[in-house]
């Protein structure tokens, strides 16, 4: 799945239903400010998807309790950003990725891993090929 086009450039006001999407794909995501000065982890900064700790402002949303449920089905809570956990957000994720950033792989719901990920099927024999 891709961001809807210019989804980045909207007020969250303006984002409809079908425009909250989480793309699907290998991003390089570094940290930086976000709206009200917070750092999050920018998956993919022109469409404003950032990676953070789940946010717990409004607590009619039960955000954290559906992130913990035994399902997908409930967790999609955002405007595409992805909401994780804040215990592992500050004691693993930011440690491990503040200072330089890293590579960020988000997985697809919608298509096959094939469809997004062609190669991850031949590592194997990529792998193989490359110790002969």
């Amino acid at each position: 799945m891709i961001s809807s086009p210019g989804v980045g450039a909207k007020n969250l006001a303006e984002i409809g239903p079908a425009e909250r999407t989480t793309p699907a794909g290998r991003f390089v995501a570094k940290f930086g400010k976000a709206l009200g000065r917070q750092r999050v982890l920018w998956v993919d900064y022109t469409n404003s998807v950032a990676l953070h700790a789940v946010i717990t402002t409004h607590k009619s949303e039960h955000r954290v309790e559906r992130l913990l449920s035994p399902t997908p089905d409930d967790n999609r809570i955002s405007f595409g950003c992805i909401n994780v956990g804040t215990g592992f957000y500050t004691k693993k994720l930011r440690p491990l990725l503040q200072r330089k950033g890293g590579v960020v792989y988000i997985l697809p719901d919608t298509k096959s891993l094939d469809e997004v990920f062609p190669r991850v099927r031949l590592l194997p024999y990529l792998t193989s090929l490359a110790s002969e």
